[in-house]
């Protein structure tokens, strides 16, 4: 017997031809179809498949099922259980009864699962072997070079656009939404407008996802792994399935598609094509960005580990200690000495808020103030290097300008109090106070730990007077105590004399300082 290989195809490529005579497909002895109008679809990188008119399927099926797939090149695809004599095939056969134009030969007709028959009887008809050859061309040659040289997600993103337009693809708008391991945002969406040329990024917070417009939307559908989206806009084709295709279409696209990029963790990415061209996409447009999409995930996923590991880092350890981490500064011992105010931010009476609030209300408030410490100390140049129980480890560095460092710190200090006095005015507020200590000195700064467990923190004489100068005056009920060296004038504070610290070797010259 000759084997027939199927003509090499221009790129991307749909053909359906009609079969001759009869054929037959069983399940184990049973007929499940048989008929003299079967075609067969040849698709570029699948194997090729039956279709059969559906008055010519014997074989029980159930009714429709709750799943359903898209395809850009064939359109929606509903499918039905096959109910055997002694059991069921779930999801066994499919059929598009909405066919898109490439695909409208097989309109209705039903396709079998390869797990739902046993016996193929061709008869005289042979199906041809595939000979896809190289479709990709110019596009994968720029993604393994000089796409690996762009630096951002945004430049990749408009250059990509550019690239897909020179290859004949009519793109009027294409966006990537990225999810990501942030504390506030879901994730990053890059959105490239042919008008402009250039990539507008947004960032989104977690709420995208109780959102009417994100419930209701072609991104929800592919990322939760339901599959592409394909609609024709233009003429008389219903946009009805998403709202954003009467935006798109009020803005004069003509065809769109969402599909997954999907990255090695298993999470579902999503890319957005538009066109505005009277014909949309056509077959080979859309294959070529399939057979690229892998590695077109891929380079957003490299994009959006870094900054999920930025992220992630500046979270728990602080935007200076993250950012020497990534820099390499990742052994122990690793450090700079620097000089440095030092904040230490206590929150006074907890144990007693935990008792009347209860522990999920308490940990709200202590959230509150942490945030509001946070804020304050980012706000004033410093930055928070660590949570404590429930206090918080603050350092100014002095970097060239010692007398900014300790204004800065001492400014936090102020705002700190006031600002959670003000809470616990609002309606529901609690009133939350603290006990602050500043000192000012050299200290190391850097890794310090086990070999398996490293932290980034400050070890020194100024960092310990800091802890010490708090608890001194959460006992003697002043919120601000801070060492002599901190006050450039000494008109707003409280001399306290030369206090005896814990594990502090002489006594330290200190202050109480008022809120005002």
């Amino acid at each position: 017997m000759n084997v027939h290989v199927k003509p090499e195809q221009n790129g991307y490529s749909i053909l359906i031809e009609q079969l001759k005579g009869t054929v037959t497909l069983h399940h184990n002895g049973v007929l499940l179809a048989q008929s003299d109008q079967a075609k067969v679809m040849y698709e570029t990188r699948l194997t090729p498949t039956l279709y059969f008119p559906p008055q010519d399927v014997v074989a029980d099926l159930s009714k429709r099922t709750e799943l359903q797939t898209f395809c850009p090149f064939k359109g929606t695809a509903i499918y039905r259980d096959l109910i055997l004599p002694e059991t069921s095939v779930r999801n066994a056969t499919w059929a598009y009864e909405e066919a898109q134009h490439e695909a409208s030969a097989i309109k209705g007709h039903i396709g079998f699962m390869p797990n739902a028959f046993t016996d193929v009887d061709l008869g005289d008809n042979e199906i041809l072997t595939s000979n896809d050859g190289n479709i990709s061309g110019p596009v994968i040659d720029w993604l393994l070079r000089e796409a690996a040289y762009l630096p951002t997600p945004e430049e990749f993103t408009a250059a990509l656009a550019v690239k897909l337009r020179e290859q004949g693809v009519f793109l009027s708008r294409m966006a990537v939404m990225v999810w990501s391991l942030h504390p506030m945002i879901a994730g990053k969406n890059f959105v490239w407008k042919k008008d402009s040329g250039e990539v507008t990024t947004f960032a989104p917070s977690y709420e995208i996802h109780d959102h009417p417009a994100y419930q209701n939307s072609p991104l929800r559908h592919v990322s939760n792994g339901m599959g592409g989206v394909r609609h024709r806009l233009s003429g008389d084709h219903p946009t009805d399935a998403f709202p954003i295709l009467e935006d798109l279409k009020k803005e004069g696209a003509t065809d769109y598609v969402a599909m997954p990029l999907r990255f090695s963790d298993g999470s579902i990415n999503v890319m957005t094509l538009t066109s505005d061209h009277p014909t949309g996409f056509s077959t080979a447009n859309l294959g070529l960005i399939f057979e690229c999409s892998a590695v077109i995930g891929r380079y957003y996923e490299v994009f959006m580990q870094r900054e999920n590991a930025q992220s992630l880092l500046e979270t728990y350890v602080g935007k200076r200690s993250g950012a020497r981490v990534l820099g390499g500064e990742i052994h122990r011992g690793d450090g700079d000495d620097i000089d440095a105010a030092i904040m230490f931010c206590d929150l006074r009476g907890s144990t007693r808020l935990e008792e009347e609030l209860g522990r999920a209300a308490y940990i709200k408030v202590l959230n509150q103030f942490f945030e509001t410490t946070s804020t304050i100390v980012h706000d004033n140049g410093g930055e928070v290097l660590k949570f404590i129980g429930d206090a918080v480890l603050a350092v100014f560095p002095a970097d060239s300008d010692p007398k900014a460092a300790r204004a800065q710190a001492l400014n936090s200090a102020r705002t700190i109090v006031a600002r959670l006095e003000e809470i616990a005015q609002e309606e529901d507020g609690h009133r939350c106070e603290c006990a602050i200590g500043i000192a000012y000195g050299g200290v190391t700064y850097g890794n310090v730990g086990s070999r398996e467990r490293l932290d980034f923190t400050v070890i020194g004489q100024a960092a310990n007077i800091a802890a010490r100068l708090g608890d001194y005056g959460k006992s003697r009920g002043h919120p601000i105590v801070v060492s002599q060296d901190i006050l450039a004038s000494q008109s707003q504070a409280l001399p306290l004399g030369a206090v005896s610290l814990h594990n502090v070797s002489k006594p330290v010259e200190s202050f109480a300082v008022s809120v005002r």
